[in-house]
């Protein structure tokens, strides 16, 4: 395993299934190093080039190739040698990437990136094994297979004469925005009002009922207070609620019976609003009162 990570790219396998994509990365690497001229026919590189060359080749080969090929030590007769054991490779791989080119389809795909990338793999196959993909082939490709709700579009985009990467990127864009006026319009039924704050109103309403409480527990803990200091003293309260809330508390209902009849006549004075056993008129008026109704 600490072997394979120095690889600069995938060693060759024994069965051959990755040489097209092998031999690419071969070449460029060789180039890179300038050892590009050892695997050509006729050179006349150094020994010692060779060598390199040789050593780097072995490097991304597969441990059964190694032992296979373990007596040649010429970089150019390896190559040759693997062209003629994996060409057969090409055969195999250019009928599949003809009959998906032939069947690539956009209206088959989910998403415009997927279309693309499965349209760049097949055109790297066929241009490994010799077929040439040309930029026009390509956005016919396109053209030919939208879908046929997409008439009016595919025509307007053909009329453009866009390149492949400007009409994929026209694509994408589109794709992108679609996407957004869906989930804006999946948020709430056409025509209907957006959903009221609702969380917003519980949380004020639980703030007034806090506040309600806290009021009423300030309140509570200053009638003990009030009574000792306020009566004692001979004095009155100007919170007219608190003493009438501590009144009732004591029995005293004559607040809540003013609102409910205020039509009551007190039998003792004559007077109205109030019943007569809680009349505080004064004797004398009361006594002219009785005598006034014998």
């Amino acid at each position: 395993m600490s072997n394979l990570t120095k690889l600069e790219f995938v060693a060759l396998d024994i069965t051959g299934n990755n040489y097209l994509s092998w031999v690419l990365d071969a070449e460029i690497h060789l180039d890179a190093k300038g050892l590009g001229e050892t695997i050509k026919k006729g050179n006349e590189e150094s020994t010692q080039d060779k060598a390199k060359a040789m050593i780097f080749l072995r490097h991304h080969f597969h441990e059964g190739l190694k032992t296979e090929y373990l007596t040649v030590k010429d970089p150019q007769i390896l190559w040759e040698n693997l062209k003629k054991r994996y060409y057969h490779q090409k055969i195999v791989i250019l009928p599949k990437a003809r009959y998906e080119w032939l069947n690539l389809r956009l209206q088959d795909f989910k998403s415009v990136s997927g279309y693309n990338s499965a349209m760049f793999r097949i055109t790297s196959q066929l241009n490994l094994c010799g077929e040439k993909i040309t930029d026009a082939e390509m956005l016919e490709k396109i053209y030919s297979t939208f879908h046929a709700n997409n008439v009016v579009l595919q025509t307007q985009y053909r009329e453009k004469g866009q390149k492949y990467f400007e009409l994929i990127y026209c694509l994408l864009v589109a794709e992108q925005n679609n996407e957004l006026l869906m989930k804006n319009h999946e948020l709430r039924p056409t025509g209907s009002a957006p959903f009221p704050e609702a969380n917003v109103s519980l949380h004020n309403g639980q703030e007034l009922k806090e506040t309600h409480y806290a009021n009423s527990s300030v309140r509570g803990r200053g009638r003990g207070r009030r009574h000792r200091y306020g009566y004692g003293r001979g004095g009155h309260f100007k919170n007219s609620h608190s003493y009438q809330k501590w009144d009732r508390k004591n029995g005293n209902k004559e607040e809540k019976e003013k609102c409910e009849n205020v039509t009551n006549v007190c039998y003792r004075c004559g007077g109205k609003g109030h019943w007569s056993r809680v009349c505080r008129t004064q004797k004398h008026l009361v006594d002219l009162y009785q005598q006034s109704i014998k």
